[in-house]
């Protein structure tokens, strides 16, 4: 007699299993099926003959389906501290949001009051667009960013607005990129001059100084890549202005330093001086950073940015070269007295958009801190039906790499107008959290809209709804964002301290059904790998050092905490009941509910090297 298994596997985690073989190709297909065995035995609910180790079993735990739950879920503004008031009290329960929020201040956001209630609505990291925002501009949002507190407040209420302790934000620095773009238009002495190019006619792109100094006409634009005639095709696309006017080319020059390259245009529109060009399906040798890439970057470090966001990274070689560009200036700051050796550098976060960065995305993850979907630009470069697939397809590599990933662009754009948004727009916020994103991210909603605190509070409820949703009705979406990281482990062989300790901290927690795990940690990586098992309950992140703190707040799950010097005088045997005290006076814990601790200690005589342990409390 054969003992019966009963399989229970939710279509969503089966589809989003699916999506790896996007890119095609052999190895994409045996990973499905390696991934997809993993998911199908743990999903395994009763076997007779089974010898799965109980750990793993309780790791892959999958809880039944509750009939019509979804119709019976609270009305995610009521899991909000900010409900009533958006002053903070310790008396209060917190119930932070496991994703987070990048929020993108600009003229209408940088101000004193509404910076402070935007990061009152659940602003986690603030990002700074270089493509648009002066050095005034950006000191003016850092100053306010400081001076907003968070929720860190409550453990100095009286202190002053100043207090480093007041507020853990990140600053993310976007960079412009090598964009391509069309040249000065002959006789546009004001900056705001259009001409008409019509459906039909003939559009010559030159690369020449000449057409450069005399200015753009309607049948002869500049173009400022001298190589645009060595990547272009006939019948390939040229876009310009974001898509506003779509030329086909016809004819390419070759055999010249400068060729021309001739198109007709496929629709009537107005064009603008230097207008953005995009090359769908083609293949460039742009640089990876820009010159005003280089200076914004080196003064970001000045200003001390915790993440750059580069832009239309193309290969793995990009990365490289911004990082070390980045040791570059820490070695001439340091001479010139404003960086402190030994300070972290800020984290690398690559910008997928354009044809070529999706083509060699393996290997730009493996260089990158993190990835972000930029689905504007990717939406031009690739067909626009494509763009989710490629979104799902990054997140799931994110995932099973253990990286954090950003879903950007258009999230909520109508709310830059209208106090509520579409019902599209919310299902897509709620699949970002579904696909297994760390963050979304707001751009012009938040920048220039008309309601940025309500945008931001909105996207937090719909966070909320989306995570209360798969952590008690339909927890296969989760369930395959850890299976694809404990598949990446096996392809990496990482069997590593902190994979153990984490992979035991998020069984313990689940098992025991703990409020909080609580880490200590001085360089972050026992917290990150902590992230990558997607657990469903907070990560509370103990760090002696304001930017590894910052750092990782692009992680889902995990609230950073500066402890700054609050441990030094607490022996290591008393630090977990001192993180566990601070916990329950940070809102997060209550009395008698379960917590996980995570610690790393020193060597002692019987040891010779550190440790990871992880202990099991009940809040006295």
């Amino acid at each position: 007699h054969t003992p019966s298994t009963h399989i229970i596997c939710s279509p969503l985690a089966t589809m989003m299993l699916a999506h790896r073989t996007l890119r095609g190709g052999a190895a994409n297909l045996r990973t499905v099926r390696s991934s997809l065995s993993t998911t199908t035995a743990s999903r395994s609910v009763q076997s007779t003959s089974s010898n799965e180790d109980t750990a793993t079993q309780t790791l892959h735990h999958h809880r039944s389906f509750s009939s019509r739950s979804s119709f019976d879920l609270p009305d995610p503004r009521s899991f909000m501290s900010y409900q009533n008031t958006l002053d903070y009290t310790d008396a209060q329960k917190w119930n932070p949001q496991l994703s987070k929020i990048v929020a993108t201040i600009g003229p209408t956001s940088e101000q004193l009051p509404v910076m402070k209630d935007i990061v009152r609505s659940g602003m986690r990291v603030m990002r700074l667009n270089f493509s648009h925002a002066t050095v005034e501009e950006v000191e003016l949002r850092m100053t306010n960013l400081k001076l907003s507190k968070g929720r860190h407040s409550i453990f100095n209420a009286d202190a002053s607005e100043c207090s480093v302790q007041q507020n853990v934000r990140a600053v993310l620095l976007d960079t412009r990129g090598p964009e391509l773009r069309t040249g000065k238009l002959a006789g546009d002495e004001s900056g705001h001059a259009t001409i008409n190019i019509e459906a039909g006619s003939t559009v010559v792109l030159d690369t020449t100084d000449e057409v450069r100094d005399g200015g753009s006409t309607a049948s002869r634009l500049y173009i400022d890549y001298p190589k645009v005639h060595k990547c272009l095709v006939p019948g390939m696309k040229v876009l310009l202005d974001d898509g506003a006017i779509i030329l086909t080319v016809t004819e390419v020059e070759s055999g010249k330093e400068h060729g021309t390259v001739t198109c007709v245009a496929d629709n009537t529109g107005e064009i603008r001086s230097r207008a953005g060009v995009n090359l769908p399906g083609a293949e460039t040798d742009l640089p990876a950073m820009s010159a005003k890439d280089r200076v914004d970057i080196k003064y970001g470090m000045t200003i001390d940015v915790d993440y750059v966001a580069a832009s239309f990274i193309q290969n793995a070689e990009g990365v490289r070269e911004i990082k070390a560009y980045m040791e570059q200036c820490a070695q001439e700051l340091t001479a010139e007295g404003q960086w402190e050796s030994g300070r972290p550098l800020p984290l690398v976060i690559s910008k997928i958009e354009s044809v070529s960065g999706l083509k060699n995305f393996d290997e730009i993850l493996k260089e990158s801190d993190g990835i972000m979907v930029a689905r504007g630009d990717l939406g031009v470069e690739i067909p626009i039906q494509q763009v989710t697939n490629a979104q799902k397809e990054m997140v799931a590599e994110c995932n099973a790499a253990g990286k954090p990933v950003i879903v950007a662009t258009q999230m909520l754009e109508s709310m830059a107008k209208n106090p509520r948004p579409t019902r599209a727009e919310v299902a897509d916020v709620t699949n970002a959290i579904y696909d297994g994103a760390d963050c979304v991210m707001l751009s012009g909603e938040t920048a220039k809209g008309k309601y940025p605190v309500q945008v931001v509070q909105t996207m937090n409820e719909i966070i909320a709804g989306a995570e209360h949703f798969t952590k008690n009705s339909m927890p296969g979406p989760n369930l395959a964002s850890r299976d694809r990281f404990v598949q990446g482990q096996t392809d990496r062989a990482d069997k590593g301290v902190d994979a153990a300790v984490a992979k035991a901290a998020v069984i313990a927690a689940e098992e025991r059904d703990a409020a909080v795990i609580v880490v200590l940690t001085s360089q972050g990586s026992l917290p990150r790998m902590i992230s990558a098992y997607r657990p469903n309950v907070p990560i509370l992140a103990f760090c002696p050092n304001a930017k590894v703190a910052r750092q990782l707040m692009l992680h889902r799950g995990i609230h950073p905490i500066h402890i700054d010097d609050q441990f030094t005088d607490v022996s290591e045997v008393k630090r977990p009941a001192k993180a566990i005290q601070y916990a329950k006076q940070f809102g997060m814990v209550q009395e008698g509910q379960s917590v996980v601790v995570v610690t790393r200690e020193t060597a002692c005589d019987e040891l010779t090297t550190d440790f990871a342990s992880m202990k099991i409390a009940t809040v006295p």
